[in-house]
């Protein structure tokens, strides 16, 4: 089979005026980046609309390190409903430019399922990463100037809680000394960056419902501690206005097509193991404006970011999934029963069936959420006949879910036709109920976070190093511990453990840290060994990348 970017180079694309033009959208009121890209205004989000219209969320079991398909899958439902006669878009993050050179090598879906322009989607798109960027590491400058200036007044800071951030996989950035040298060089200070998807800036523009609430939540940023122990916030800095100007624009959602045409939102691209792990409220909105069925996903598995997509996102704006996709491979079904990743295209039922274990509790999960569920069996070409019957009758006859092989990589909507019909008839007769929420955002933190360390994620066992119990201490100083939580962990594992794979019980979970986010109003609860600076693989994807006769290489 042709690779992606093949594939991407051979498909014909419509200009984008007559992709938003199709979709319903007024084309006066999009603005061009190219032919084939566009950024949409925001009075074009319909509320009414979107009462009326199906949400549908895409989730998956916990992933091997190549992933599950989660992106191609929701491309691919996008593709088959419009096979048969529905109106559907779809709503996806952007790209990382870290995994992009890191690992994954691109993350716009893959074969006849992809988001188009391919490259530009996985490189630098519409700027939004490096707004993100900008205005983040626009607050440290500033920041860092007021220390700075107040140095030897009364108005210093006695802690700072800021830190920077950049758009790449750098280990040797987690730790860092600044201010260095003579003393107009600044203050010297231990610091460190953070990758661009898990600033907090990232998660307000995900979470902003307009500029008004984009301003105001950048506002509430808390950056540090006076030397009275006082909140110091960027309203307090005084460049809310300055940081908002650098990310008026970014707020728009980004109009592209699909290799079939279909209309599609990229937008924002926080990773669900540092950070919330969903695209930007406006754009799902933007999809459920003008597709009946609006199709999403959340990062990595259920327990990870089907957890915070209904916690966090859906709590905060009222959306309502009609019907929760999970995505499941042979292949990671195999990791999960004790099959190394070397060996997970090898015929294995016996570790097949045991690692029905991790599905089963993915499933009970997005039940707990009140969620009508249909397995998505996301086909790889090494994919036996008896591995895909055996998981096809355990989802239907142990489980009662619907069950659908998807076949989109290979053959665009064609191959996922069934996955569609199946979501909607699962859609039109038993639609997933009102959200049940994991805690009740009035508890205090430690019980919500006992909710999800047991409930979700099976843990008997909680413990708080001594820096968390200071943050749970400071949180009630703040009368902030109504946010709710955002877990970062390792999204290998149930546990924070990458190699417990399967459904592992009676294990401990350590909350090492929590960060503060008073603008995306959450709490970062942070657990094991996860860095929010990931590092670099022995051999990075950059290796393979290349510009060979003017045309782009490695991207996959």
């Amino acid at each position: 089979m042709k690779s992606d970017i093949q594939i991407a180079r051979e498909t014909p694309l419509k200009p984008i005026s007559e992709i938003a033009e199709a979709a319903g959208m007024d084309t006066g009121k999009i603005f061009h980046y190219g032919k084939h890209i566009a950024k949409v205004d925001l009075s074009q989000i319909d509320e009414e609309k979107i009462k009326r219209h199906h949400l549908v969320l895409v989730t998956a079991i916990s992933p091997n390190k190549a992933g599950v398909g989660k992106t191609t899958v929701s491309i691919g439902l996008a593709l088959g409903l419009r096979k048969i006669g529905k109106k559907a878009i779809v709503a996806l993050r952007e790209p990382s430019l870290g995994p992009c050179f890191g690992m994954k090598g691109g993350a716009a879906g893959g074969g006849y399922a992809q988001v188009l322009p391919m490259e530009n989607i996985n490189l630098h798109f519409t700027g939004d990463f490096h707004a993100i960027t900008s205005a983040h590491n626009m607050i440290t400058a500033l920041l860092d100037n007021y220390i700075y200036q107040n140095r030897y007044s009364c108005n210093g800071l006695r802690e700072v809680r800021w830190k920077r951030v950049l758009d790449v996989n750098d280990r040797g950035l987690r730790n860092v000394i600044t201010g260095m040298g003579a003393a107009t060089d600044g203050v010297l200070a231990q610091t460190g960056f953070d990758i661009t998807a898990a600033s907090e800036l990232m998660a307000i523009l995900c979470l902003s419902r307009d500029l008004d609430d984009l301003r105001f939540r950048i506002e509430n940023i808390l950056l540090g501690y006076t030397n009275e122990g006082a909140p110091f916030t960027v309203k307090d800095l005084g460049v809310a206005g300055a940081i908002t100007v650098l990310l008026k624009d970014a707020l728009l959602p980004n109009l592209v097509q699909t290799t079939e045409h279909t209309p599609a939102f990229i937008h924002g691209g926080p990773f669900a193991n540092i950070a919330h792990g969903c695209n930007s409220v406006l754009a799902t909105k933007m999809a459920l404006t003008f597709g009946d069925y609006a199709i999403t996903e959340a990062g990595f598995g259920a327990d990870l970011g089907a957890e915070k997509f209904f916690d966090i996102k859906c709590r905060q704006t009222g959306l309502q999934p009609a019907l929760s996709v999970l995505v499941v491979t042979a292949r990671s079904l195999k990791v999960h029963g004790g099959i190394s990743e070397k060996d997970m295209a090898k015929p294995d039922m016996d570790a097949l069936e045991r690692g029905f274990a991790n599905l089963d509790r993915q499933v009970a999960i997005l039940k707990r959420f009140n969620q009508s569920v249909v397995v998505a069996f996301n086909r790889h070409a090494d994919d036996t006949e008896a591995e895909i019957e055996a998981v096809r009758r355990h989802c239907k006859e142990d489980l009662g879910l619907g069950f659908a092989v998807n076949e989109a990589f290979a053959k665009g909507g064609d191959g996922a036709v069934e996955l569609a019909r199946t979501v909607v008839e699962t859609i039109a007769e038993k639609p997933s109920g009102p959200l049940h929420f994991a805690y009740d955002t009035e508890a205090d933190v430690k019980t919500k976070v006992a909710r999800l360390c047991k409930d979700i994620y099976g843990a008997s066992e909680i413990s708080y190093a001594g820096l968390a119990e200071k943050k749970i201490q400071k949180i009630n100083e703040l009368g902030i511990s109504r946010f709710p939580i955002c877990v970062a962990k390792t999204q290998y594992s149930f546990s924070s453990d990458p190699k417990a794979f399967g459904a592992p019980t009676g294990f401990e979970l350590k909350v090492r840290d929590i960060q503060i986010n008073c603008g995306s109003q959450m709490l970062v609860v942070i657990m094991g060994e996860m860095m929010r600076m990931p590092g670099l693989p022995a051999q990075p994807q950059a290796l393979h990348i290349d510009l060979v006769n003017g045309q782009i290489e490695g991207l996959s």
